[in-house]
């Protein structure tokens, strides 16, 4: 064996020393040797695990080197690696695959590193049409009579792991291949579990690409047959994985699981449920929440079908309403497992009963009543508080599934003992009256502001936010889910919306202090507590009447305060753990800060403007980046929406953090705020903004023509277009030139069709088109009669615009949203130009399209439809009008 392979050695072994030192010297000398020469660093990993002579230790570390080199948790580096890889001379990557194949089996540790780096190498191959007889070999592997335990087990890992890590595609050839090694490992006659284990993790991540498998009767009652003798083993580990399958199966092919219900899947799961391990209990009930789950989009795609006059294209079995009086009581039994000391991130049969009953209840409405209720009614007030909590547990999950006429009854009755159970001496039982509580005023808001009990209730509240975190946190998120039930409740509501009294305002300002005090509470940061008080802050002043407005300014002060404050502390941050506490509280008070902005009256608003920005400017400048920034430019957004033109005298200060976040490629969301906050100063300043806006102008379009900005980014500035000639008027006209070819480019923008997140973007995309086109119409036509010479520069490309309205119109993926602002569009080319539009607009797609907006449930979109319908049809009647006088 040559020296270096023995230095590498003798280095991969000291990766699991103990000794610090030793571990950085190695960890040190290995990256070293992957920058130096990484093909033959992998070259040799590959021989250390392919030699059953070496240590097992040696061996797995260089698989987990060797994987390492293969592929990373952050897309590009993977990405890069891949295409490192295939650049790698053929005659190289031979070896090493033949290597790492050879390995499979030979390790004694457990899972297999060999697999994992056939994985990675397959998943980088086979997209491309390389290694074909890899699947083949694989299948030997596993099928062949003389082959061992370990090496089928390793193999099973390694199509587990390629079926979990490629493109669902790509396998669809060899799907028949690879069940046949599936399924080979999972037969009642293998003798080693941990071979099923393997085959049967295989199976759940090749379910998506064996579609034709299960298309196929014969093929899915062997499939079906075979995953449900594999959930009665013995071996705990192989029940659940089976019954992981059995979950993604009826996910995925709900609609061939009728024959199997009754007599197999029914009675699994059942059985599954009530078993003591926890984790096969999660998985039946997993179970019933995915046919829960599955059934409530059935109902909405046959109310969608209904609507439009179609018949649905799948039909609900309707397997939950079927079960409801088998699985209810187990439902409700699992909720009585509570641990005492929960740990709220850990999942469990309990939690997952509670989701389940929620999800019955949202599928099944009101016939789950009768099988929930005289558990809650015998148990609500049990000696034993686990059965106290289930009960309250299983109200609150039942409460979102429930017809109005059912379920108001049933709350303000039960809406004393509520009350009385927020001061139960068991924290767990408080904690959920609290989110009951909360629950209820997000869903029947009417029977959480009811007089009777209000005053008590508020009582409990405002009590129960001196309590544990867990339970004030729930206490804060009833405040705001009550803040909006009272604002609805208000009859007298002005134009925009703010009443002069609500059932709250004797109220308010107690409450007010009470969260304001919360806020401060030294364990704030446990249970998410600080940024629930502050949520609930931001969400009673946004509903709060105009009787509380004295409160309101107050509370302004008192936030501004403590922003400086917060910012004074600056200099005290000694460590990671402080600076990410100090960012939360920074980005929390920004966000409290646009909430009390929005309801300063326009004249205390310039009065407390001058603090406000220097705090924001203080902010920009110890932030450059990240999720602060954003915040504190929603935060600048807010003032100028309130001071309008009274923000001028900042641009000159803010101006530079402006083009800091229009610069920040890195950080898209922060770029796409500063685009927004960019429209908004526009609106706001109109003509005073002119000398900045040849800068502006250009960062825009540098923005546009770069291939590393976000996607997301891009619409937005073409929006933005829009607002800055609605703002400058005829002065966009130096513009034009650069403006409208990147208009028409963007235009013809296509995406993969089968991408659901790229026909989103796409309709996107078009919709900033047409408000950028609506923009430089309306701001270039002026006021007069005749068409200034500005818009006339437009005229030339009418034509074409009508061209991309023409498009939309025809493309059946097309948002409410787009419809809206092609309808505006249609409607603004008509009173801009007038008589020649008939010709170039009365077209089939696009009167189409405005019909179909015309009936739209979207308001925007029928309101800008019936107003370019009227405008076209105006046209038509003065053109037949002048026709009939000549």
């Amino acid at each position: 064996m040559h020296q270096e392979t023995l230095q590498l050695i003798h280095i991969l072994e000291k990766t699991v020393s103990p000794d610090k030192t030793e571990l950085e010297q190695a960890s040190s000398f290995l990256e070293q040797a992957a920058i130096t020469n990484v093909i033959q660093f992998i070259k040799t990993l590959s021989d250390i695990l392919r030699h059953g002579g070496n240590s097992p230790v040696a061996r797995m570390a260089a698989g987990l080197q060797l994987k390492n080199q293969l592929t990373s948790k952050d897309p590009t580096i993977k990405a890069n690696f891949q295409l490192r890889w295939l650049n790698f001379p053929e005659d190289i990557r031979t070896y090493i695959k033949k290597n790492v194949v050879g390995a499979l089996g030979t390790e004694t540790n457990r899972p297999s590193s060999a697999a994992q780096c056939v994985a990675y190498i397959a998943v980088t191959e086979l997209p491309q049409g390389q290694w074909p007889d890899l699947i083949a070999t694989l299948v030997n592997n596993v099928v062949q009579p003389n082959s061992t335990e370990m090496q089928k087990e390793a193999t099973l890992e390694a199509i587990g792991y390629i079926c979990q890590e490629i493109d669902s595609d790509v396998l669809v050839t060899q799907s028949n291949d690879i069940l046949t090694a599936i399924i080979h490992g999972m037969r009642s006659r293998e003798p080693s579990n941990q071979v099923k284990l393997a085959a049967t993790q295989a199976l759940l991540n090749s379910l998506e690409f064996t579609k034709a498998n299960f298309d196929k009767i014969t093929e899915r009652n062997f499939i079906m047959e075979v995953v449900c003798e594999t959930t009665q083993s013995q071996d705990s580990q192989v029940k659940v994985a089976a019954l992981q399958c059995l979950v993604k199966i009826m996910s995925l092919y709900y609609q061939y699981m009728e024959p199997y219900m009754a007599q197999a899947l029914f009675p699994i799961t059942l059985e599954a449920m009530k078993s003591e391990n926890d984790a096969v209990a999660l998985q039946g009930i997993e179970f019933w929440s995915n046919v829960s789950d599955e059934e409530v989009d059935l109902a909405i795609e046959d109310t969608e079908a209904t609507d439009a006059g179609k018949t649905p294209t799948r039909v609900s079995q309707h397997y939950a309403k079927g079960a409801l009086q088998y699985i209810v009581p187990v439902l409700l039994q699992k909720l009585t497992k509570q641990e005492e000391l929960d740990d709220e991130d850990d999942w469990n049969p309990s939690k997952a009963a509670g989701v389940c009953l929620m999800l019955l209840a949202s599928c099944c409405e009101d016939e789950i009543v009768p099988y929930v209720l005289p558990f809650i009614k015998d148990n609500i007030k049990s000696e034993n508080w686990r059965f106290r909590d289930a009960s309250l547990m299983a109200f609150a999950s039942i409460l979102g599934g429930l017809e109005n006429s059912t379920l108001k009854p049933l709350v303000e009755q039960a809406m004393p003992t509520l009350i009385e159970l927020m001061y139960d001496n068991s924290v767990i039982v408080r904690d959920t009256a609290a989110w009951t509580i909360g629950r209820i005023s997000e869903i029947i808001p009417e029977a959480a502001i009811n007089e009777t009990y209000l005053k008590p209730l508020l009582e409990a509240l405002i009590n129960g936010l001196k309590a544990e975190p867990r339970v004030a946190a729930n206490i804060c998120w009833a405040f705001s889910g009550l803040a909006e039930a009272a604002i609805e409740a208000a009859t007298d509501a002005d134009e925009n919306g703010q009443p002069e009294t609500y059932p709250l305002s004797q109220y308010f300002e107690f409450i007010i202090h009470r969260l304001l005090e919360t806020t401060d509470r030294p364990d704030g940061g446990q249970a998410n507590l600080r940024p629930a008080a502050y949520e609930a802050l931001m969400e009673m002043v946004k509903n709060s009447p105009k009787d509380c407005y004295v409160t309101v300014r107050t509370t302004t002060v008192v936030i501004l305060e403590r922003l400086q404050q917060v910012l004074q502390m600056e200099t005290h941050i000694t460590s990671h753990s402080d600076r990410s506490q100090f960012n939360d509280l920074q980005s929390l008070l920004c966000g409290t800060l646009q909430s009390v902005l929005r309801k300063m009256t326009p004249d205390d608003a310039p009065q407390i403007s001058d603090t406000i920005m220097t705090a924001m400017l203080t902010m920009f400048n110890s932030n450059k980046s990240g999720g602060v920034q954003e915040d504190a430019l929603m935060a600048v957004s807010t003032l100028v929406e309130v001071l309008g033109e009274g923000f001028y005298k900042y641009i000159d200060a803010f101006k530079p953090y402006l083009y800091l976040g229009l610069k920040n490629h890195q950080e898209y969301q922060v770029c796409c705020t500063a685009v927004g906050l960019t429209g908004d100063i526009f609106r706001a300043l109109k003509h005073k903004i002119l000398p900045y806006c040849d800068e502006i102008m250009q960062l825009l379009m540098e923005n546009l023509g770069d291939q590393s900005v976000h996607r997301s980014v891009k619409p937005q500035i073409l929006s933005v277009f829009g607002d800055i000639v609605l703002s400058i008027g005829p002065e966009f006209r130096k513009y034009l030139d650069i403006v409208l070819p990147t208009l028409a480019q963007a235009s013809q923008a296509e995406v993969d069709r089968n991408d659901f997140d790229m026909v989103e973007y796409l309709n996107e995309l078009r919709e900033g088109v047409l408000e950028a086109y609506t923009g430089i119409i309306q701001g270039l036509k002026g006021d007069g009669p005749t068409p200034t010479p500005e818009l006339m520069l437009l005229e030339p490309h009418v034509p074409f615009i009508v061209q991309f309205i023409t498009v939309v119109a025809q493309d059946n993926e097309h948002s409410d949203s787009t419809i809206a602002v092609a309808a505006g569009l249609v409607g603004d080319l008509c009173s801009a130009f007038g008589a020649p539009m008939i010709q170039l607009l009365d077209l089939e797609p696009i009167n189409e399209m405005l019909g179909q907006g015309k009936r739209s449930k979207h308001s925007r979109a029928k309101t800008l439809s019936l107003w370019a319908a009227k405008e076209l049809k105006k046209l038509k009647a003065n053109v037949n009008t002048a026709a009939a006088a000549s």
